[in-house]
C-alpha cells in the first residue's frame, strides 16, 4: 500500500477508535519503506499526530488575553527591565516579576480574577495558560514566516522543513487560537485530544523498517539510537563535480543582500541559471523585491505560489533563469540544465500529435543548444541566503545542483544578524570577526568561520535531538498504555460473544465498591462498616437494593469476601433478568457497544490528564527526584485508576439503561462537530464521538426496517449507515 506518512498514522488511530471491526482498514504492520526517511522520522518526529474533538468554547477569553498582552515589553537583557523574557531556542515566553504584577492587575480590572489574587493560584492556572499562549503568539510566531492568513481568513501553518502550506494542521496548547486572536480572524474552538501517537512510536510498530534519502549520513547516530537502523552511503551514479565554495560572511543583513543581488547579476550576464534558497516566505519576498528593483527577471516559489511549483522547477535550468525558493526538500522534480522542452499548449495537442518527427527533432536540438550553453556557463549556481538549523537542509539545497554528473556551484551568504548565528554563535563569531580585523562593508571567507557555523548547526541539531528524545521517553510510557488499551479494543471488536468478559468487568466493579465500604478481616467489628454508604452506592451505581443493614445483625458479621460474593450474586441475577427481558442478541450487542464506548471515553480523559502531568512533572527535580521516574510511577497509578473507572461506568450503564422501542426512527439530529487532525489535514471520522460521561444510553430498535433497507428519514442512505448507526452509537 502506497501513501503518506500522516495518513498511515491517522489510519492507525482511526482503526483504534472504530466501533465495528469492518470499519478498520489497516493490515498487519509488517514491512515499511519510507521515502525521504530523514524528513519523516527526524524532522517531523517532534510533533505528535493528534486526533482531537471539540472542547468547551473559550474563544472570547483568547481575544481578551490578546488585548491584555499586546503592549507588554520584552526583556532585552538579563535582569533588565521588561515584562517577559524570550527563550528563542525552546520557543517559549516567560513573564518576569514586573510582568506578573502588570498582568494580575489587568486581569483584576477585567474582572477575570479577584483583587489581590495570584495568577499562580490553583483556580487561575487556566488563565496562565491563555496568557502564555498569547505571549508566544505575539513574540515568537511571525506572519509569512511561520504562517500565512488565507483569503478565507484561516491561519495556515507553513511547514518549516518543506516551505509548503499545510492546510488543516493546527498548533496545540491553544497557540493556534492565540494566533487567530492576534490576526483578528475567527477563533475556532479549542480541542481535546481523542487519540495521539508520535511518528517514532508508529513506525517502530513495523516488524521491519527501511527507507532512503540523500541526506541521512549526518543523522546516523539518531537513526541507530531511536530506530535501530544503520545508515549505508550509496555512491553516486556519476562522479559529482559540483564546486561547493566557502561561506561569505558580512556584518549586516543589508550588506549580505547587496552581495547576493550582485552575484545573481553576474550569473545572469554570463547566462548561468541561479537558484536562490531562503528560509522563509518573508525572506523570499524581500529578495524578490530587491531583484525587481535591479530589473532582474525571476520566479518565486514559496507557499503562496505552490500551485505553479512543477512549472517553475521544470524551467529553472534555462540560461540566465533566476528562481527564488523557500526550501527545496522533496520537490520531486529535477532541475534540468537548459530547462525542460516546452510543452505545446492544450488547444494544440491534436496538431502536436499529427506533427512529424522533424518537429520533435527540432525541439530536441533547441534544448541541446540551451543545455550546452548552461554547461559552458558553469551549470546551475546555488545561492543560500541563510544557513538552516540543520546541515541536512543545507545539503538538500546544494544537492539541487550537480545531479547526474552535471557541473554546478554553490555558496552561502551569511551575516551576524542571521537568526542561527545570533541565537547560537553570536559571541564566538563576533570575537572571531574582531580577531580577523573585519570592518563594515567587508566580506570574509575563512575555514574558521565555516567551522564555527558548522558547530552552531551541530548545537541546534543536538538540541532538536534532545527534544525528540525527551518527547519519545515520555511517549514511551504512553505507548505502553496505548498498546494495552488498543489491544483490549481489538479483542473486544473481534470477539463474537463478550458475555463472560462483561460479567467479569461487572464483578470487578462490585468488588471495588464493596472494598471501599467494608472492613476486610473476617468477623470484623460491624462499626467499621459504612453500611449506609454501601447500600447507597450499590443502589445508585447498579440499581441493586440489598439489605445491607440486616447483614450487620448477623453473628459473626460477614467479612469482605462474603459481602463481595453476595453483591456479585445479586448483580448476576439482575443481569440474567435483563437478558431475559431484552433478548440474548440485544444484550450481546449492548455489552460490546458499552465496553468500547466507556473504554474510549476514559482513555480520552486519561490522555488529557497525562498531558497535564507531563507539563508539570519537571518541577519534581527541585525535590531531587528524577522527573522521568516520577512520571512513570504516577502514570502507572493513573492508568490503573482509569481502567477501574471504566469498569465501574460500564457496569453501571449495563445495569441501569433502558431500551425504548419506536415504530418510526426520529429525524437525523444535527451533525456533531467533526473531529480534527492536528498534524495534517484529514477528513472527519465515520464513527461518532463517544457519549458524554453520565449519559443514559438508549437503543432504538426498529423492527420494520432492515439494516440494508433505505432509511425512512429520506436521506437516501442505507438504514445501517444513517439513523441505525446513530442508534448504535447512542447505545
Amino acid at each position: 500500500t502506497y501513501g503518506t506518512n500522516n495518513e498511515f498514522g491517522f489510519d492507525y488511530l482511526r482503526d483504534n477508535m472504530a466501533l465495528r471491526a469492518e470499519h478498520q482498514v489497516m493490515r498487519a504492520l509488517d514491512f515499511a519503506i519510507v521515502d525521504e526517511v530523514d524528513s519523516i522520522l527526524i524532522d517531523e518526529a517532534r510533533t505528535p499526530l493528534i486526533i482531537s474533538g471539540p472542547a468547551a468554547d473559550s474563544s472570547d477569553l483568547y481575544r481578551r488575553m490578546d488585548a491584555l498582552v499586546r503592549d507588554l515589553e520584552p526583556q532585552t537583557e538579563e535582569e533588565g527591565p521588561g515584562d517577559f523574557r524570550l527563550d528563542e531556542k525552546a520557543r517559549q515566553a516567560h513573564l518576569t516579576e514586573d510582568g506578573h504584577h502588570r498582568i494580575e492587575q489587568r486581569l483584576a480590572e477585567a474582572g477575570l480574577i479577584p483583587d489581590g489574587s495570584s495568577l499562580y493560584e490553583t483556580g487561575n492556572i487556566r488563565l496562565l495558560h491563555h496568557v502564555t499562549a498569547a505571549l508566544r503568539a505575539h513574540s515568537l510566531f511571525r506572519r509569512d514566516r511561520d504562517y500565512i492568513v488565507s483569503a478565507e481568513g484561516q491561519i495556515v501553518i507553513i511547514d518549516e522543513f518543506t516551505g509548503r502550506k499545510t492546510p488543516g494542521r493546527r498548533w496545540s496548547d491553544g497557540l493556534h487560537q492565540a494566533i487567530e486572536a492576534k490576526e483578528g480572524v475567527a477563533v475556532e474552538t479549542e480541542n481535546q485530544t481523542v487519540a495521539s501517537i508520535t511518528f517514532q512510536n508508529y513506525f517502530r510498530l513495523y516488524g521491519r523498517l527501511s527507507g532512503m534519502t540523500g541526506t541521512a549520513d549526518t543523522e546516523a547516530y539518531e537513526f541507530q539510537e531511536i530506530y535501530g537502523l544503520e545508515v549505508v552511503v550509496v555512491p553516486t551514479h556519476l562522479p559529482m563535480v559540483r564546486e561547493d565554495r566557502g561561506d561569505y560572511v558580512f556584518l549586516t543583513a543589508g550588506e549580505k543582500s547587496a552581495a547576493v543581488i550582485e552575484d545573481v547579476r553576474e550569473c545572469v550576464a554570463r547566462g548561468q541559471p541561479v537558484l536562490v534558497g531562503t528560509t522563509s516566505i518573508a525572506s523570499s519576498e524581500h529578495f524578490s523585491g530587491l531583484l525587481a528593483e535591479a530589473k532582474i527577471a525571476h520566479q518565486v516559489l514559496n507557499a503562496k505560489q505552490h500551485e505553479r511549483e512543477s512549472h517553475v522547477i521544470a524551467q529553472a535550468g534555462r540560461p540566465g533563469a533566476v528562481t527564488i525558493a523557500t526550501n527545496m526538500a522533496g520537490r520531486g522534480t529535477d532541475i534540468v540544465l537548459g530547462g525542460a522542452p516546452e510543452e505545446p499548449p492544450a488547444e494544440a495537442e491534436a496538431e502536436a500529435e499529427a506533427a512529424d518527427a522533424a518537429a520533435a527533432a527540432r525541439a530536441q536540438a533547441e534544448w541541446r543548444t540551451r543545455h550546452d550553453a548552461v554547461v559552458a556557463a558553469g551549470g546551475l549556481h546555488i545561492i543560500g541566503t541563510e544557513r538552516h538549523e540543520s546541515r541536512r537542509v543545507d545539503n538538500q539545497l546544494r544537492g539541487r545542483s550537480g545531479r547526474q554528473g552535471d557541473p554546478g556551484s554553490s555558496r552561502f551568504y551569511l551575516s551576524l544578524e542571521d537568526s542561527l548565528i545570533r541565537i547560537f554563535a553570536s559571541d564566538r563569531m563576533a570575537g572571531m570577526m574582531q580577531r580577523l580585523g573585519m570592518k563594515e562593508g567587508e566580506v570574509i571567507e575563512h575555514p574558521w568561520v565555516t567551522k564555527a557555523i558548522g558547530n552552531a548547526q551541530r548545537k541546534v541539531e543536538a538540541h532538536n535531538f534532545d527534544i525528540r528524545k525527551h518527547l519519545l521517553e515520555f511517549d514511551d510510557v504512553n505507548n505502553d498504555q496505548r498498546r494495552v488499551v488498543y489491544g483490549q479494543r481489538n479483542e473486544l471488536l473481534q470477539a463474537a460473544d463478550l458475555r463472560a468478559h462483561a460479567r467479569a468487568a461487572c464483578a470487578e466493579a462490585v468488588r471495588q465498591v464493596v472494598a471501599g465500604h467494608v472492613a476486610a478481616p473476617e468477623g470484623a467489628d460491624a462499626e467499621d462498616w459504612d453500611a449506609e454508604g454501601l447500600r447507597t452506592a450499590l443502589a445508585g451505581g447498579f440499581g441493586l437494593e440489598l439489605p445491607v443493614a440486616a447483614w450487620l445483625d448477623e453473628e459473626p458479621a460477614p467479612g469482605l469476601e462474603e459481602v463481595e460474593r453476595r453483591a456479585a450474586a445479586a448483580l448476576a441475577e439482575l443481569l440474567d433478568a435483563r437478558e431475559e427481558r431484552f433478548g440474548a442478541e440485544t444484550m450481546r450487542q449492548l455489552e460490546k457497544d458499552l465496553l468500547l464506548t466507556t473504554l474510549d471515553l476514559h482513555w480520552k480523559e486519561h490522555l488529557g490528564m497525562m498531558e497535564h502531568l507531563r507539563q508539570g512533572i519537571g518541577l519534581r527535580s527541585y525535590a531531587q527526584k528524577n522527573p522521568k521516574q516520577e512520571y512513570k510511577r504516577e502514570a502507572f497509578g493513573m492508568f490503573q485508576e482509569m481502567l477501574d473507572r471504566a469498569d465501574l461506568d460500564f457496569a453501571g450503564l449495563l445495569c441501569r439503561l433502558e431500551l425504548r422501542e419506536e415504530e418510526e426512527p426520529e429525524l437525523a439530529p444535527a451533525a456533531a462537530p467533526p473531529l480534527e487532525y492536528r498534524h495534517q489535514s484529514a477528513g472527519p471520522l465515520d464513527a461518532p464521538p463517544p457519549a458524554p460521561a453520565g449519559a443514559q444510553p438508549q437503543r432504538r430498535r426498529v423492527p420494520k426496517v432492515g439494516r440494508n433497507d433505505p432509511c425512512p428519514c429520506g436521506s437516501g442512505r442505507k438504514y445501517k449507515r444513517c439513523c441505525g448507526a446513530r442508534a448504535d452509537a447512542a447505545a
